[in-house]
């Protein structure tokens, strides 16, 4: 049986108390539209805020065959985790011995603790599509197109054409793997319009508990080659109460908790210890004492952790096993020149760990060069 979640009991007594949620609370089963937040608090923006600078020459065509890579770096599988509004100041704000699972995979993995968001949005939908296409946000720039932040039924990825882009979930089953996505909001569903024939496996659940249950059961039952994750209690309780509160801290604490199931079902089955890579990042971060997290420009909100761990993995800095890679600072760079590490290259990193090609179209590690060991 489960062990009840600190953090929903949190945000159970703030909304009797008419604090309300985040821009979507756990309890949320359907979709609404033309927002889905159910909550007495604003959700996170759906129209762009004002754009830093996104100039830079056109998107990359669709890009050939990576390099080739060692045998030993074929053999892998994907679990992608998304910590929805995982600021990495959390790690500040809590010592190592209350989030033991983090601590795990920063002290075991290749980490940096400054990549980047989206230049044009720091927001759920728009980012997580990135993570999963490899694209930019702005489709005049040849970016993914979903500029929307809420569940709008029927809605689908347009790509820059309008026609539809292709994704991770893709280039994974064209090869004759299986794939699953676990989420706790029903703005995903987005994704199962998008890539219906693609994604073998789809859930919308928002209890995180039960999700992350479910995640592994599909794990440890199913040889999956990709599977993503999204856990919301961050941001339910960032939303809340306020980036770095008490209570969010709680649900960093949370969180923990069940990615520590998931390293324990992991370490316990052979298959996974072996073979599965875990990359974990975040869609945007939030200023300490705030319930938004919509300026683009605030680096509070465009700084996020990223991970790579398993098996022969060992603890560096991704910038340092990345030189072409650029450590941005405190800035968050434009679309031209040397790039940071951003959450979108999630899609061709894991095509990488996979042995396969990049996504079709994409721009973001399309050449399959960010090095993890």
């Amino acid at each position: 049986m489960r062990r009840p979640l600190a953090a929903f009991a949190c945000a159970a007594a703030l909304v009797l108390a008419g604090c309300g949620g985040g821009d979507e609370p756990a309890s949320e089963s359907t979709p609404a539209a033309p927002s889905s937040a159910t909550a007495p608090v604003a959700p996170e923006s759906s129209s762009a805020p004002p754009a830093p600078d996104t100039s830079a020459p056109e998107p990359a065509a669709p890009t050939s065959a990576p390099p080739s890579r060692p045998k030993a770096h074929r053999v892998r599988d994907v679990l992608a985790i998304s910590v929805d509004g995982l600021t990495p100041r959390a790690f500040d704000e809590l010592a190592p011995d209350r989030i033991p699972a983090f601590t795990r995979l920063l002290q075991e993995g290749a980490v940096t603790l400054n990549a980047r968001t989206a230049v044009e949005q720091t927001v759920t939908l728009p980012n997580h599509t990135g993570m999963l296409t490899g694209r930019r946000i702005d489709p005049d720039q040849g970016g993914h197109g979903v500029t929307w932040n809420d569940e709008i039924p029927g809605s689908t990825v347009p790509g820059p054409d309008g026609d539809g882009v292709e994704s991770v979930f893709d280039v994974v089953h064209d090869a004759g793997g299986t794939t699953a996505l676990f989420a706790g909001k029903t703005k995903f569903a987005t994704f199962e319009r998008s890539w219906p024939d693609s994604i073998d496996e789809f859930e919308i659940d928002g209890n995180a508990g039960a999700l992350v249950d479910d995640t592994i059961a599909s794990l440890t039952a199913d040889k999956r080659r990709f599977t993503f994750l999204h856990i919301e209690l961050p941001d339910v309780l960032g939303h809340a109460t306020g980036w770095l509160s008490p209570a969010y801290l709680v649900a960093v604490q949370d969180t923990d908790q069940l990615l520590g199931e998931i390293l324990d079902a992991v370490d316990s089955t052979p298959r996974l210890s072996k073979r599965l890579v875990v990359i974990l990042t975040a869609d945007h971060g939030g200023p300490a004492g705030e319930k938004q997290h919509d300026a683009a420009d605030n680096a509070a909100n465009y700084t996020i952790p990223f991970v790579v761990w398993g098996r022969g993995i060992e603890s560096t800095d991704l910038y340092d096993l990345n030189p072409d890679y650029a450590n941005p600072g405190d800035e968050q760079p434009s679309y031209g020149g040397a790039q940071p590490i951003r959450n979108a290259d999630v899609a061709n990193l894991a095509t990488d760990v996979l042995g396969l090609g990049p996504v079709p179209g994409s721009e973001f590690d399309a050449q399959q060069d960010l090095v993890f060991r």
